[in-house]
């Protein structure tokens, strides 16, 4: 990127935070799409998944040590993290992928009983306390859309994160003073479409992407998720 193409002469540094059961090489697409779109500084960050202020900590300690402006993009539960962390000084711009978007106060747990999507039934506990998707049930709710291949590895690597995480409360609302985008996925069976469409009015979205997809638009969809993060990056 160039400040002939971008309104700052500094490039902003664009910060990706997945979600539940997932990682950073879930925006292994985006990423390299953002590439293409002349972005060069980037980052993934791996959070625990053990409960929403730890998660909030490790990304505000990554965004704390890059320089310039820092566009936070969050899919599923990361929207979650990036409303709880997001108020920081040089973050710009909040982009929420077919993600949750609390109010201040609110748990998973609330949006969840709030409008129960029918992958949940596919969640289990395990004896110490993980929360997994039925492998066998992955294709079918997380990534209907996706080749049957790319999500029975998805199955396998998946990321669980510890149960009590869903009861963690959210301490703030970066949407609030934050500038924000969302991308919302008509197909989700892991956040029904209907409550995402709620999210998107609720942080006042400057742009709502709709896109005929699954609760994994970054694989089905990357260079139309990585078209809206330039724009938020490009605001």
């Amino acid at each position: 990127m160039t400040s002939k193409n971008t309104p700052s002469s500094v490039e902003p540094t664009i910060v990706l935070i997945h979600g539940l059961w997932g990682d950073g090489a879930h925006w292994a697409d985006v990423i390299t799409e953002l590439k293409k779109k002349g972005h060069t500084k980037i980052r993934a960050v791996e959070n625990p998944l053990t409960s929403l202020p730890d998660d909030a900590a490790r990304t505000r300690k990554l965004v704390e040590t890059l320089e310039g402006p820092v566009v936070l993009v969050g899919h599923s539960y990361g929207g979650e993290v990036i409303t709880e962390m997001g108020d920081m000084p040089n973050v710009k711009a909040l982009v929420y992928i077919s993600a949750w978007a609390p109010e201040k106060g609110q748990c998973a747990d609330d949006l969840c009983k709030e409008a129960p999507a029918p992958g949940l039934q596919a969640v289990k506990e395990d004896k110490f306390g993980y929360l997994w998707i039925a492998p066998d049930k992955f294709h079918e709710f997380f990534c209907q859309d996706v080749p049957e291949d790319k999500a029975f590895v998805m199955a396998v690597t998946q990321k669980a994160p510890l149960a009590g995480l869903l009861k963690n409360r959210t301490t703030a609302a970066a949407w609030e003073n934050k500038p924000s985008w969302y991308q919302l996925s008509t197909q989700d069976r892991m956040i029904l479409p209907e409550q995402q469409r709620e999210f998107a009015k609720r942080v006042k979205a400057r742009r709502v992407l709709e896109l005929p997809t699954s609760h994994a638009p970054m694989a089905t969809h990357p260079e139309a998720i990585a078209g809206l993060i330039d724009e938020a990056a490009r605001s």
